[in-house]
């Protein structure tokens, strides 16, 4: 059972924790930097199971050394006084399990940081191997420049003993590269209270990388708060290749990432280069459009380009589109990294979020992906014909690669741009003689399209077989024939929140439901991991859930994924936004 380490806040892999000793310290942080009153962090009386011994030690330079002062040891212990101090166990891949410390230590990790693969499979089986509530510890390692790289990857605890070692050599670190004073004709990156060049000794250069290596932690910790370390990565990864080698084999190992990926989020995402198209999001975003989403329309699709500016349609160029189209074609906007976005969906999170490089051109491995994601939509979704109301290059090099495996026609209407005089014209004939869709339609397609993309297939219509919406997209409401209201468009988000009723409304229906059990009481704010006795696998965190128990029936947004609410300890689970009593504890 952990004491000692909570986890606040998830950013794929990467997480914001606290040490909670007499004054908390927020990790990721620096290991060997937590001190109390002469005492180390990680003390040894912890029980282990038997014959583990062997495999699970304590670092001999972590523990309290003999004869230390008990109230020491007592000033770990404030807000558990059964607990004497917290521990630390020393794992491999092989041997990671759970034997009840408060974090692991990676015994082998020298020899993994540097290989992106065999870091990657390292930090893969030891961080699912031990509770998902305990720190992972990787000593002798860390740099300025690989931190961050560390730090997405799951861990929590490092050192400054690499970035001293490299000072004693006289090797001078920053967050993108290393030097060697002796080849320097200034410091790049001094504190202005640094001696010079001249006089600047190792033993200065030893305090500049301790320093270093702490401010770099400072940035990554604010980059997880802001839902952005990804960003950062793909940045900080080209200053050395096995660091642009781990987040490149990560991103093959979706499962593990995504399973730790929230849902949604309500900051912006870069895409700044091809790597983004790997990105749990993009992939999450294009596999649900393709697999979940089922268009409503029976009218021809029209295929525009994105804009800079989100959601779409609130574009200068797309309200152009849109005047020529005239509610007579589905619109769907093509874009680099996304793929491909049904107009319903262009509020969902990341379709409103991204900012993409913009320039023109098109890479090969844009060209692939946004082709296979259309191929995979047009396979999925019935349309008499596609417009295709796009430049030329990129966007219709695409149409025209899909057209030739298709057995959908395409027409092509853009002329030189898609906004000139001539294309819009082109755009309003090809459309001539189909029928308007009403208000009333677009909303209730949307409000289906988007059950369909956060809860699963057909999620719509078992949803929402006869409903009623109010006020206007994206605020919508949705009510039944009583009007009872059931659940709101979340406009920063793209998703539908719940009410009370509504819960119970999707409990009951055949719709995919998400579930929490907790234990017998009724929550008040936030369910805290603890109690909770089971949560669906495939719970996400910012997914909505419905939470049960034997008091209490409520609905809320999960803040762990499913499989964290079970075997954690301490941390909030879910976020409650209604609960009541049952009937039999009201």
């Amino acid at each position: 059972m952990t004491e000692y380490f909570e986890v606040h806040a998830r950013d794929g892999a990467a997480r914001l924790g606290e040490l909670r000793l007499r004054d908390p310290v927020t990790t990721p942080t620096l290991a060997d930097a937590v001190v109390v009153d002469g005492g180390s962090l990680w003390g040894t009386d912890r029980d282990l199971p038997e014959g583990s011994e062997a495999e699970l030690t304590v670092l001999p330079h972590r523990a309290f050394p003999a004869g230390t002062d008990p109230t020491v040891q007592d000033s770990f212990a404030v807000d558990y006084p059964d607990v004497d101090y917290p521990s630390a166990g020393v794992v491999t891949a092989e041997t990671a399990a759970d034997y009840g410390c408060d974090a692991y230590v990676l015994s082998n990790a020298q020899g993994v940081a540097g290989h992106g693969a065999s870091f990657r499979d390292e930090l893969i089986a030891v961080r699912e191997a031990v509770p998902a509530d305990t720190a992972l510890y990787l000593a002798g390692v860390a740099t300025p420049r690989n931190v961050a790289t560390l730090v997405a990857a799951g861990v929590d605890l490092v050192d400054t003993k690499r970035a001293r070692v490299k000072g004693r050599q006289g090797r001078y670190l920053t967050p993108e590269g290393e030097y060697h004073l002796d080849e320097l004709d200034e410091l790049p990156g001094a504190h202005p209270r640094d001696p010079p060049l001249a006089e600047f000794t190792r033993e200065d250069c030893v305090a500049h990388n301790v320093a270093a290596l702490e401010a770099e932690l400072r940035t990554v910790r604010t980059r997880i708060r802001r839902g952005r370390l990804r960003d950062y990565l793909e940045g900080q990864g080209r200053h050395e290749n096995w660091l642009t080698a781990s987040f490149r084999e990560f991103d093959q190992e979706y499962r593990y990432l995504e399973q730790r990926t929230p849902v949604i989020r309500d900051t912006e995402l870069s895409a700044a280069s091809e790597d983004t198209l790997n990105r749990v999001e993009i992939q999450r975003f294009a596999d649900r459009v393709t697999s979940r989403y089922r268009n409503r329309f029976s009218n021809p699709l029209v295929l525009v380009p994105c804009s800079a500016r989100k959601p779409y349609s609130d574009s200068q160029s797309h309200a152009q589109f849109h005047r020529a189209i005239g509610y007579r074609g589905h619109v769907a906007s093509m874009t680099s990294p996304i793929g491909v976005v049904p107009q319903e969906l262009e509020c969902t999170y990341p379709a409103q979020h991204y900012d993409a490089v913009v320039t023109g051109d098109w890479t090969e491995g844009e060209k692939d992906f946004v082709a296979t994601v259309l191929e995979r939509y047009l396979e999925r979704n019935d349309y008499p014909r596609v417009i295709a109301h796009v430049p030329g290059e990129g966007y219709r090099d695409i149409c025209e690669r899909v057209a030739d495996r298709v057995d959908t026609p395409f027409e092509f209407t853009a002329v030189d741009h898609p906004t000139t005089s001539a294309s819009l014209s082109n755009l309003d004939a090809a459309l001539s003689g189909e029928l308007k869709y009403s208000k009333r339609e677009r909303q209730h397609n949307t409000i289906r399209a988007i059950a369909d993309y956060q809860f699963g297939p057909g999620a719509g219509d078992d949803l929402f077989p006869d409903l009623r919406t109010t006020s206007r997209h994206p605020k919508l409401q949705v009510r039944d024939g009583d009007d009872t209201q059931l659940a709101a468009q979340v406009p920063q988000y793209g998703v539908l929140a719940f009410t009370l009723a509504g819960a119970r409304h999707w409990a009951a229906s055949p719709a995919p439901t998400k579930r929490v059990e907790i234990d017998g009481f009724v929550p008040h704010g936030s369910v805290l991991a603890p109690g909770v006795t089971d949560a669906d696998a495939d719970v996400r965190v910012g997914d909505e859930v419905v939470v049960e128990g034997p008091a209490a029936f409520g609905v809320g947004r999960a803040t762990m994924h499913g499989a964290e609410m079970r075997e954690s300890t301490r941390g909030v689970a879910v976020e409650m936004r209604h609960v009541e009593a049952t009937e039999d504890n009201a």
